[in-house]
C-alpha cells in the first residue's frame, strides 16, 4: 500500500535549519537512504519554505475564486513537503514516520488506488 508522509515544518525544525542547514540535510539524507534501502522510497519532494510565500486560491461555490498570499492555514506547522512509501500497511507506516529523525510533524494519507 502507498501513503503519503506529509512533512510539516514546526517552529522548532525551521530554528535547526536556520541554525545548521547542512547537518539538519544530513539528518534527513540518512533517514531517505534508510527508507529507499529497505525498497520502501517510491519518491518525494520538499516545498521552497524561506524566501517565497506561497499563494492560496479559494472558490467559492458560486465559482468566484479568491487569492491571497500566504499558507491556506496558518499556525506553527507549515507545509514543507512530502514522501510517498509503500509499506504493507498503516502501522509500516506511521513506523516510518517516527523514525524521522528530525522535530517535525508527520502526516499519514493513503494514496487513492487507481481504478
Amino acid at each position: 500500500m502507498k501513503y503519503a508522509l506529509v512533512i510539516l515544518e514546526t517552529d522548532e525544525s525551521r530554528r535547526r535549519i536556520q541554525a545548521d542547514r547542512v547537518a539538519h540535510r544530513k539528518e534527513y539524507e540518512g533517514w531517505i537512504g534508510t527508507l529507499a534501502a529497505a525498497g520502501k522510497l517510491v519518491g518525494g519532494d520538499a516545498l521552497e519554505t524561506e524566501h517565497t510565500l506561497p499563494a492560496t486560491v479559494r472558490t467559492a461555490a458560486d465559482g468566484t475564486t479568491t487569492v491571497t498570499d500566504g499558507p491556506a492555514h496558518t499556525g506553527e506547522e507549515t507545509l514543507g513537503g512530502w514522501f510517498v512509501v509503500d509499506v504493507a500497511d498503516r502501522a509500516e507506516a506511521v513506523e516510518l514516520a517516527r523514525s524521522l529523525p528530525t522535530p517535525e510533524t508527520v502526516e499519514i494519507r493513503p494514496l487513492l488506488e487507481s481504478a
